[in-house]
């Protein structure tokens, strides 16, 4: 009976301690060794391809794959503000001040200026202007202010799409490069250093563009875009008095007109005189030779 007992106790203990090991959480279970084992059996496969002279290229990066739609919830929209205008004001040059004085006011600044007279002496102006686009519904007001509206459109392209785009290709890009710039840390072989800087050029590239691209855009969102098209109003009845030196350049004109178009007329019908001179040539000549021709006729005595 003792012998049983003792047997049963053995077995109820196995089962326990079978029982507590498979109970362990994976958490537990030290994984360093096996890592730093694969660690250093890469280390020194790497070490021994560089040692022995080994063609077998170095790893190169592989793009990351971009997810753009993954979080565009938490991105803030990206708008690009901009807007036409064309008022009738009294003083072009004067209203052309006002603008910059209210670009400035807003935070903003005049990016180009235009003046100039137009055929019947009434002078016109366009105006761009870049101001915050936190601040483009005042600025628009104000510029609505200074004169009488002909004609106003605004416009609001959203950019966010694109954006968040960009962003994702950059960090991707980001990525490869700081990759390659390790790899060419253990590059041995003139030819793997050929190679991966090859490789680092090309991201480099892109990621130039990408930025380039990106800082085009804060500019645009950031500013947004108001044109300004200035125009005097027309004087009631045209031309108001009389102005001799017009009248005087006038008639010259009209002289130089008529010199222009007898000379047009005279080349125009040249052939026509030459052939009718030639023809009349001819016709002189056989009525003189046929005079000629004639029997003499005696004198009466």
């Amino acid at each position: 009976m003792n012998s049983k007992v003792i047997i049963l106790l053995v077995v109820c203990i196995a089962m326990v301690v079978a029982a507590g090991c498979t109970g362990l959480p994976a958490g537990i279970i030290d994984t360093s060794s096996s890592s730093q084992d694969i660690s250093n059996g890469r280390l020194q496969s790497e070490s021994k391809m560089a040692d022995t002279g080994s063609a077998a290229p170095l790893p190169l990066p592989t793009s990351t794959p971009v997810q753009s739609g993954s979080g565009t919830s938490a991105i803030e929209t990206k708008i690009i503000k901009t807007a036409s205008l064309t008022i009738e004001v009294k003083d072009v040059p004067g209203s052309v001040e006002v603008l910059k004085n209210l670009a400035t006011r807003e935070g903003g600044y005049i990016s180009s200026t235009n003046i100039q007279n137009n055929y019947n002496n009434r002078l016109t102006g366009s105006v761009i202007l870049r101001v915050p686009a936190a601040e483009f519904e005042n600025t628009l007001t104000g510029v609505k202010a200074i004169g009488t509206v002909k004609s106003v459109s605004t416009q609001g392209q959203d950019v966010t799409e694109e954006y968040v785009d960009l962003q994702a290709q950059k960090t991707s890009y980001q990525n490869q490069l700081a990759q390659y710039n390790e790899i060419m840390k253990k590059a041995v072989k003139v030819d793997d250093v050929i190679t991966v800087q090859q490789q680092i050029d090309r991201v480099q590239t892109e990621l130039n563009r990408l930025e380039g691209r990106l800082k085009y855009l804060d500019s645009r969102i950031d500013l947004s875009t108001i044109t300004v098209n200035l125009q005097e109003p027309e004087p009631v009845g045209g031309e108001t008095g009389h102005n001799f030196v017009s009248t005087i350049n006038e008639g010259i004109s009209g002289f130089f007109g008529m010199i222009d178009a007898v000379i047009i007329i005279f080349f125009t019908l040249l052939p026509l005189i030459i052939i009718g001179g030639a023809g009349y040539g001819i016709y002189r000549w056989r009525k003189s030779r046929k005079v000629a021709d004639l029997p003499e006729v005696p004198e009466r005595k």
